[in-house]
């Protein structure tokens, strides 16, 4: 299925029905009084966070929604059938823009979590609301409310446990594919990852989600590259895994731009918490991985793991250490009282 995590859509809501001017007319009875009955009320566009369902792409192919209106009212006091709503089913980490692309009107973040979009035109009264005792026959009738039309933009953001953070061609995918069952694309070329992927991974008989993006380069956040549009699929992870290739000749230039990118991005996303690990010291001899280790540390200043997703070499350390960083983030979350983002595939 393909990926898409950015659609814009149309939707309009239902008109109420208007209402009717009816008069009782049976043999016998001359004087029979209004019986005009109320119009429906027309149907509301709403959204619904559904399982299974983990990317936008259905709205590139039907991108407007019209709830049916209400029918008008009917003689003998009858009201006309209320409007049809219409559903939009959107994955679980949605969230639906105003068409400023800005303003936030609602975040799905859980299943079955549903928002009207636009509420549908009241129905009109019949001429039997106007009834009164200075005025015994009337001959008016309410015409129903318009539906609402406005233009919405849909942005997934993925939720995952964990999301993998580097330049193009750091081995994020490569780690991926080793460590779970998702089969991303590998190649030895920049940019090989076009869109984000998930995978389920296990460690000591837990398992989280991990979501790998593709590359950042320097000026992401201002929309160069392919990677800006992505940063928003890590902004629900608990953790950063941030792989910087070891073979790389400008190991700490690397590490920095990285850093930046998430500065310059905004949000609480440089706040993270953030595990860096050299990769692909499977390519280094025991003199190389130590130097450019010490290198990495003085940069980060903490800690910094070593692995190899070719050879799995460090891989279950540093799988360890995500998971121990998403238990904290799980027992912080539960001491706070706040309810936990659940993840569906």
């Amino acid at each position: 299925m393909k990926f898409l995590d950015l659609a814009k859509v149309h939707i309009r809501s239902g008109g109420g029905g208007g209402g009717c001017v009816s008069f009782r007319r049976e043999k016998y009875i001359e004087y029979g009084g209004p019986d005009g009955g109320d119009g429906g009320r027309g149907g509301d566009v709403i959204a619904e966070a559904v399982d299974g369902l983990n990317t936008l792409i259905d709205f590139r192919y039907q991108q407007h929604f019209f709830a049916k209106s209400g029918q008008p009212g009917m003689g003998k006091q009858r009201t006309g059938h209320d409007g049809d709503d219409i559903i939009l089913r959107v994955p679980v980490g949605t969230e639906i823009l105003d068409e400023d692309q800005e303003t936030v009107i609602a975040d799905m973040t859980a299943v079955g979590q549903t928002v009207v979009l636009a509420k549908g035109g009241n129905g009109g009264f019949g001429n039997l609301h106007f009834k009164s005792s200075t005025n015994q026959a009337p001959r008016r009738a309410n015409a129903g409310q318009p539906g609402v039309e406005r233009t919405l933009w849909l942005r997934l953001k993925l939720i995952a446990d964990a999301g993998l953070l580097g330049l193009p061609n750091a081995g994020k995918s490569t780690f991926l594919a080793a460590t779970s069952n998702a089969r991303p694309k590998i190649a030895d070329y920049p940019f090989t990852t076009l869109h984000p992927n998930l995978g389920v991974v296990g460690v000591d008989n837990a398992e989280f989600v991990v979501a790998d993006i593709p590359g950042l380069i320097e000026g992401a956040h201002e929309g160069r590259g392919i990677g800006d549009r992505f940063l928003g699929h890590v902004e629900r992870c608990a953790v950063l895994l941030h792989l910087v290739d070891g073979t790389s000749e400008t190991l700490v230039e690397d590490y920095q731009t990285i850093i930046g990118e998430l500065e310059a991005y905004g949000g609480a996303l440089a706040e993270k918490p953030r595990i860096t690990a050299l990769n692909k010291i499977d390519a280094l001899d025991d003199e190389e991985r130590a130097e450019r280790a010490a290198l990495l540390q003085e940069a980060v200043g903490g800690p910094v793991l070593q692995m190899s997703g070719v050879s799995h070499e460090g891989l279950t350390e540093v799988l360890r250490a995500v998971r121990a960083q998403i238990e904290d983030d799980r027992i912080r979350i539960k001491e706070a009282g706040e309810e936990p983002q659940p993840w569906r595939p």
